[in-house]
């Protein structure tokens, strides 16, 4: 039985491979490689596909979340709303700048942080929600934004899943003071390497993070700001314009299998993914109380699967000394048992889903 893998970026490749190696040739006989042309265009392009006035491209989605925060002055002894269930680097990003992130638990539809439970964390400290489009699904926007001005906070929409994704007409990115994405490889949009950009509507935020994101140069070799050297490359650049023109696409495509796996999997003892006409599936995520036996099951079968998360980051080694004991999250802590990550890409057959798909009945059963 051939394999089915999660994602699969050679057959991405395979299928735009002449507009690909186009950029490869035309970025190299320019000879100019960060900071340029392809930077400036990108920049332009992807500012309008958000509907935000500036995009600013940098080097990692972690970089952008931290260049985000830097621009907000939100630093040292200030405390920023997380969800508890997100990335790593959601929290990392939070501590480069020696702030606390605050863990919020989910809500048990989206698996992102639960707006209700804000008013339990805010303290004088606080100065910032990062609301994390998850797994493709956009955050409820309306309450926390609605929280974050009552208690003069900003909010820093985490995009870095959720690329064309959108709440109420209006896509992720557009909603917050300033938002960071990433272009991971394996991102909804990805580069072929690390990549990432803060957009934002406010020319302040904007103009800090291009000068944060060089050394704070304000002119060569004279930094008018304390910055770091977070840049996106030219090569990278060239890569995401050209798939930015096939995003939507790619979206639609994701959203037909998600509609695939419910249909055939309707009927079973699985938690699917709730509906959401915004949500762009970088992650179609099932949840079952014996998912490691699922898994195992799938994988002898020739089926991969990922989990997004196996370990609540407050149960982390790293990370006990934030002060959240076992229980303190619970649905976090119950959704990182359960969940489960299936095969979803733009090249995946209707065929392969139902493999997949009766697998899992097979599985369920026994």
């Amino acid at each position: 039985m051939e394999e089915i893998p999660v994602i699969d970026l050679k057959k991405q490749y395979q299928s735009i491979r002449p507009e690909l190696d186009a950029v490869f040739a035309r970025v190299l006989e320019k000879g100019s490689f960060i900071l340029g042309s392809e930077v400036s265009a990108f920049e332009k392009e992807f500012a309008e596909y958000c509907g935000v006035a500036h995009a600013i491209g940098v080097a990692s989605g972690t970089e952008a979340l931290q260049l985000a925060l830097m621009a907000c002055e939100v630093g040292k002894n200030d405390e920023v709303a997380v969800p508890a269930h997100t990335a790593v680097a959601t929290v990392s990003a939070v501590e480069a700048g020696g702030a606390r992130p605050l863990l919020v638990d989910i809500d048990s539809a989206n698996y992102t942080l639960d707006p209700s439970l804000l008013h339990r964390i805010l303290t004088a400290r606080t100065r910032a929600i990062i609301p994390v489009h998850l797994y493709g699904c956009p955050v409820e926007m309306e309450p926390i934004f609605q929280f974050a001005r009552d208690n003069h906070l900003f909010v820093i929409e985490d995009c870095s899943q959720a690329h064309g994704a959108s709440y109420r007409n209006r896509k992720v990115g557009a909603w917050g003071d300033i938002a960071a994405f990433s272009f991971y490889p394996t991102k909804n949009l990805g580069a072929f390497g690390d990549g990432g950009a803060v957009v934002t509507n406010n020319p302040v935020l904007a103009e800090k993070v291009r000068l944060l994101r060089q050394y704070g140069w304000s002119e060569h070799y004279i930094s008018s700001i304390r910055g770091i050297n977070s840049r996106l490359d030219e090569l990278q650049a060239g890569i995401l314009r050209v798939k930015l023109h096939h995003l939507d696409v790619w979206n639609a495509r994701r959203r037909q299998l998600a509609d695939l796996y419910r249909e055939l999997l309707s009927g079973t003892d699985l938690v699917l993914p709730a509906q959401n006409a915004g949500h762009v599936y970088h992650q179609f995520v099932i949840r079952h109380p014996r998912r490691d036996a699922l898994r195992e099951y799938l994988k002898e079968r020739g089926i991969h699967t990922l989990v997004h998360y196996p370990v609540p980051i407050h149960l982390q080694p790293a990370y006990t000394d934030l002060g959240y004991p076992a229980g303190s999250l619970p649905m976090t802590e119950r959704v990182s048992r359960e969940v489960l990550s299936l095969p979803i890409y733009p090249e995946l057959t209707e065929e392969m889903v139902g493999l997949v798909c009766q697998a899992i009945l097979d599985f369920s059963a026994q």
